[in-house]
C-alpha cells in the first residue's frame, strides 16, 4: 500500500508545528525541530511523529478545528489504510528515509484547544482506536520532502 506525504512540521518547541517543504530525518528526530518537555518528546524512540490526513479530515468532519502539524506531528500522510500504522510496521518515506513504528502517542493536554468537546482524549488509541498518532524510530536517516511517496514495507 502506498501513500504519500501531505506535510512535513517542525517547531521550536510547543504547538501548532509549522510546515516546511523539506526535512532531514536523523536518529534523533527531523533536524530543526524541538520540543518544550524533551523528557517526554522526543528522542531515539520517539524520534519522529507521524499521522493520517484522512484522520485529521474525519475530526474536521466532527466538528474540530484540527489541521496538519497542530497536534505535534512532524509528517502528515495520505494515502495509507491508517489503522494498519501500528507497532513494528516499517514506513518508506521517499527514496532514503526508513522508520519502524515504535508507539502511539499519548495525546496531551495541549492539543485540548483543537476539539469542540475539549476532549482530546479523541486521539487516544485505547479510546479511539485507528485515530493515534504514533511514534517511529528511524532506521536509515536520510532527506524527505513533501509530496514523497509512502510505502509500508516488509519487517525483517
Amino acid at each position: 500500500m502506498a501513500g504519500h506525504i501531505v506535510q512535513i512540521s517542525l517547531s521550536g518547541g510547543g504547538l501548532p508545528k509549522t510546515a516546511v517543504p523539506e526535512a532531514e530525518i536523523v536518529e534523533n528526530g527531523l533536524v530543526g525541530d524541538k520540543h518544550n518537555h524533551p523528557k517526554i518528546h522526543g528522542g531515539p524512540e520517539k524520534a519522529v511523529c507521524l499521522w493520517s490526513l484522512e484522520v485529521i479530515e474525519t475530526l474536521q468532519q466532527e466538528g474540530h478545528n484540527i489541521a496538519p502539524g497542530c497536534a505535534g506531528e512532524n509528517v502528515t500522510i495520505a494515502g495509507l489504510d491508517w489503522p494498519e500504522i501500528i507497532p513494528g510496521k516499517r514506513l518508506q518515506l521517499g527514496h532514503e528515509v526508513l522508520l519502524e513504528i515504535a508507539s502511539y502517542t499519548t495525546p496531551c493536554r495541549a492539543n485540548m484547544r483543537w476539539f469542540a468537546d475539549k476532549r482530546y482524549s479523541r486521539i487516544h488509541q485505547k479510546h479511539h482506536p485507528g485515530s493515534s498518532r504514533v511514534y517511529a524510530r528511524v532506521l536509515q536517516s536520510g532527506k524527505i520532502h513533501e509530496g514523497d511517496p509512502v510505502t509500508l514495507t516488509p519487517t525483517a
